[in-house]
């Protein structure tokens, strides 16, 4: 796929590196097409890592898609240079103007906090509201996830009593659904959060269908039967790594974390990483443009409500 960035971002010479198809802004301006729009409002503390992730992911398709990268408020994040900011993303302000095809809102490190703890709560649920009516199709990742379920349905969180982290198996409850179509009936996918929202609360909720599920981590993917709304707890967009940088870096602070599951070889994080979610986390996403985003969105984004 052709994602239109600016070139001067660094996941643009990354993926071209890896020889993904990527476009700068002049190029893109000369094709005679109605490219999608999407948004990404990244809420990870490493901004650019997970740019990468997850335009990685939305390569495999034939489609051209305008990116904004979107931050939600002006706070300066740990992990970025302030310049990356002030470079490369918006504030929601400053495009709730517009709308979009499509929009990702990734998870972030909050599940020990209550909601209405979270410092940009209020400017969240303005967000998920306004995409409701201005977006398509939303993608909500892990934290994300909980908090869109918890802001649109009450449904309520409760916190593990450790840490779910690991590569699980999940089996797919509705193979015929757009969104897992071409998934093998069991997969595996990671997960990194510390709380979850029991699955009983996703099958009461009257529009919205669980998709797969895992026995150890729950309900994995769900979605609104009007495709405007995905739900995914768990993290498709991670690399091979990510993990394993979570570890070491909690392991370095001495929070003693439990080794991440079904993820090293032997459960040894002296050895190498058993790597086997890459083909449904590439296929999840291309899912999703395709069916949930292309087919159902207007040529004319203004007829959007």
């Amino acid at each position: 796929m052709p994602i239109k960035l600016p070139a001067e971002l660094p996941a643009f010479e990354e993926l071209l590196n890896e020889n993904i198809f990527a476009m700068d802004e002049g190029r893109a301006a000369s094709q005679d097409i109605r490219p999608m729009e999407m948004g990404i409002l990244n809420l990870m503390p490493n901004k650019i890592e997970t740019e990468l992730q997850i335009l990685r992911l939305l390569s495999n398709t034939p489609l051209q898609i305008n990116i904004d990268l979107i931050r939600i408020d002006e706070t300066a994040p740990k992990n970025t240079p302030v310049s990356h900011m002030q470079n490369f993303y918006q504030l929601f302000s400053q495009i709730q103007h517009k709308k979009y095809d499509g929009l990702i809102v990734t998870g972030a490190p909050l599940g020990n906090l209550e909601y209405e703890e979270v410092k940009y709560w209020p400017q969240m649920k303005v967000l998920m509201d306004w995409a409701k009516r201005n977006v398509q199709s939303t993608f909500y990742l892990c934290w994300a996830a909980h908090a869109a379920m918890y802001h649109f349905f009450d449904a309520q969180k409760a916190l593990k009593e450790h840490k779910l982290s690991g590569v699980f198996k999940h089996h797919v409850i509705d193979e015929k659904n757009e969104l897992v179509r071409g998934f093998d009936p069991e997969f595996w996918a990671p997960h990194s959060r510390v709380a979850e929202i029991e699955a009983n609360k996703y099958h009461s909720v009257d529009g919205l269908q669980v998709l797969a599920e895992s026995e150890k981590a729950g309900v994995y993917s769900a979605a609104t039967l009007d495709k405007r709304m995905v739900f995914v707890t768990g993290h498709p967009e991670y690399d091979p790594t990510t993990l394993d940088q979570e570890y070491k870096r909690d392991l370095k602070a001495g929070l003693s974390p439990s080794i991440p599951e079904n993820y090293y070889i032997d459960d040894d994080p002296e050895k190498p990483v058993k790597v086997r979610w890459k083909s449904h986390g590439n296929l999840i996403f291309t899912n999703w443009l395709n069916y949930y985003v292309y087919q159902n969105t207007p040529y004319d984004l203004n007829l959007l409500s």
